[in-house]
């Protein structure tokens, strides 16, 4: 089964949560490449935020094929290929990392493979329903009722039919107003 994963940024709540400019911030978590494409960006602010999204993309793939956890973000080296595609490495692993960068997100979606079937959702959370409803939500809506997304003991989700672990791989994200899925058919 192939790995996915995805992360999305909700960029009015990172900047009103996170100072990325406080001082040992970028080196914690970038390699001196990266903080040095940080510093020269036109946008370093959503340069930090792309490049923390595409590593926490490209980590939801490693942690699905190799089941382990760990907390290590310099050890993952991001490089931007275009204005929508970059890649992730993580030890010997080559991840390939599409996104999108809007006025109000970041999205990154990752894969060892480029072309993959894979089928992507946004949706935003309406924070004044006290229930915190979904709006214009489909995706999941396309699997019959007897299937179920269950997290196993990683926090990696799954599909399952009547007790059985389907050849799906599922990427779940959420971050402030916005939240993703990313679906991956084998």
């Amino acid at each position: 089964m192939h790995n996915i994963g995805n992360d999305i940024i909700d960029l009015k709540l990172a900047k009103t949560q996170s100072n990325w400019q406080r001082k040992g911030f970028l080196e914690k978590q970038f390699t001196e490449k990266e903080q040095k494409h940080i510093i020269n960006s036109l946008n370093p602010f959503l340069q930090v935020w792309l490049f923390w999204s595409m590593k926490e993309a490209a980590y939801k793939c490693y942690v699905q094929q190799y089941k382990k956890r760990f907390f290590a973000p310099k050890k993952f080296l991001c490089k931007i290929i275009s204005n929508q595609e970059g890649t992730v490495q993580i030890d010997n692993e080559i991840y390939n990392v599409t996104f999108i960068i809007s006025d109000n997100y970041i999205h990154s979606v990752a894969a060892k493979k480029q072309q993959l079937n894979i089928v992507s959702e946004l949706f935003y959370f309406d924070k004044s329903n006290s229930k915190n409803k979904i709006l214009d939500y489909k995706l999941l809506s396309l699997f019959s009722a007897e299937t179920k997304l269950q997290k196993n003991s990683l926090g990696i989700p799954y599909f399952y039919k009547n007790n059985v672990k389907l050849p799906i791989s599922i990427s779940k994200s959420h971050h402030g107003n916005y939240g993703g899925f990313v679906i991956l058919y084998n």
